[in-house]
């Protein structure tokens, strides 16, 4: 260990080879709650290309496992260390390095801030549309590692819509460019899809290259209350089925109503079932098609159904669907005091046909094993997140979390879904990854692995 520091400090110099003890357990883990994780060697946190590919190269050749970083926010245990791994964290690798309104791209360095770009491009007219729940503070490396959505992606798509090119640097210190920046290009395999949604394991990203659409005119927001999950759910299969397309639909449950309201007090109908925020982009239809969606809500059992006054309630609406992980995580430090209340954060997909079956069933799980279960998310692609609440000093509650857990994915497979919708597989799904996509699957994955990374260099455990 001490040879690979001295190589370490050789090339990236002191001061970005970090060994204390607080920083290394500090850097331990992602916020995936229960997913088990190592002591780290060292952080690293190398500038530009050429020292990642000497990072790579000096842990090969001391034998010491790799594990990327970015800004560690993800929920599946990706970026988790391993014992005796060089943390490769890509934080102050975060240069805009290129915006190109001609041609409506741009080429970033992974530790850009979501929400630096966005606001970097908008100066120019232009919008990069993925905007995950944690877009303030996670890296744009960290998206495409883990392919993240977000709340605009009912419309516009996930990350991989948008990533044309990368600069990834293998397992063996050699460099790849895959992509183009050219609006069309069908040359070769897509290597560039391989690598978005590969958690880190097959090389690491430097480089991104994204495309931008036109700045979006403010929205038309509307609100509808439903007195349960099962009508709201009913009410997306209908928004679907009369052709509607929402800029945004998410849905919020009551628990997670009631655990928002008394986070930051905002007025929300704590009474209701679950309530619906759905949106409309401004144009000609933009309220025509902001009507159809509030006949749709009605026929489905709203309540109530409302539109935003202005773009300030508007923006109130977006930032409570924004609060709902930290709003969770105090309910469940209030739920189970003395700092044992976690959350086992589920990211299931189904068909948008089967929506209300997946809200239903996911009640019942609740239910049966007797545990707080609350439910948020992309209800117009079908992306839930239930949030199981566990008190991590109970031996019992963590066993009947982890089977409610595992409940939730068995049925969502049985619903024809995925076992992840945005937030990857990392530790906590490799078991539902298997099972999802079949032994064949499983073979394909591991030659992929093998014929990229041979000696299992890059965040070993994680996906497979």
């Amino acid at each position: 260990m001490p040879d690979l520091l001295d190589d370490l400090r050789a090339v990236l110099g002191e001061s970005a080879v970090l060994t204390d003890p607080d920083l290394l357990r500090g850097h331990q883990r992602d916020e995936a709650d229960l997913c088990a994780a190592g002591m780290p060697a060292v952080v690293v946190r190398p500038r530009d290309t050429a020292q990642v590919v000497a990072v790579l190269r000096a842990a090969a050749a001391h034998g010491a496992p790799v594990v990327p970083q970015g800004a560690r926010t993800g929920l599946a245990g990706a970026a988790n260390a391993v014992d005796g791994a060089v943390l490769l964290s890509t934080v102050a690798m975060n240069g805009i390095l290129e915006v190109d309104p001609v041609n409506r791209i741009a080429v970033v360095q992974p530790g850009v801030v979501n929400a630096a770009l966005a606001a970097e491009v908008a100066r120019h007219g232009l919008r990069y549309p993925p905007d995950p729940g944690s877009w303030e503070s996670s890296t744009i490396g960290g998206n495409v590692a883990t392919n993240a959505g977000g709340m605009c992606c009912v419309k516009y798509g996930v990350t991989t819509e948008y990533v044309i090119g990368l600069e990834v640097v293998l397992a063996s210190g050699e460099v790849l460019r895959t992509g183009r920046r050219t609006a069309k290009g069908v040359a070769g395999y897509d290597l560039t899809r391989l690598f978005v949604g590969s958690e880190g394991t097959l090389g690491v990203i430097t480089e991104v290259t994204v495309s931008l659409r036109p700045a979006a005119e403010q929205s038309l927001t509307l609100v509808a209350v439903f007195p349960s999950t099962t009508a709201a759910g009913q009410a997306v299969a209908g928004i679907s089925a009369q052709g509607l397309s929402p800029s945004l639909l998410e849905l919020l449950d009551r628990t997670h109503l009631g655990a928002i309201e008394a986070y930051r007090p905002m007025g929300l109908r704590t009474d209701a079932g679950a309530v619906l925020l759905a949106a409309a982009d401004t144009g000609p239809r933009a309220a025509a098609d902001l009507a159809k969606l509030a006949e749709v809500c009605t026929a489905s059992g709203a309540d109530e159904v409302f539109a935003a006054t202005d773009a300030e309630e508007a923006a109130a609406l977006l930032q409570a669907r924004r609060l709902a992980h930290p709003a969770m995580e105090r309910f469940a430090a209030e739920t189970y005091p003395g700092g044992n209340g976690g959350l086992i954060i589920d990211d299931v997909a189904v068909p948008r046909n089967a929506l209300a079956a997946l809200l239903d069933g996911v009640a019942r799980i609740a239910d049966e094993h007797d545990i707080p279960i609350g439910v948020v998310g992309h209800a117009g692609d079908g992306n839930m997140h239930p949030n199981i609440v566990v008190d991590r000093a109970d031996p019992a509650s963590l066993e009947r979390g982890r089977s409610a857990f595992d409940a939730i994915m068995e049925l969502g497979l049985s619903l024809g879904g995925t076992c992840t919708g945005e937030h990857g597989v990392g530790l906590l799904k490799r078991d539902w990854l298997a099972r999802e996509i079949g032994p064949v699957g499983v073979r394909v994955h591991q030659a992929i692995k093998d014929a990229l990374d041979p000696t299992g260099l890059l965040n070993p455990g994680k996906v497979l």
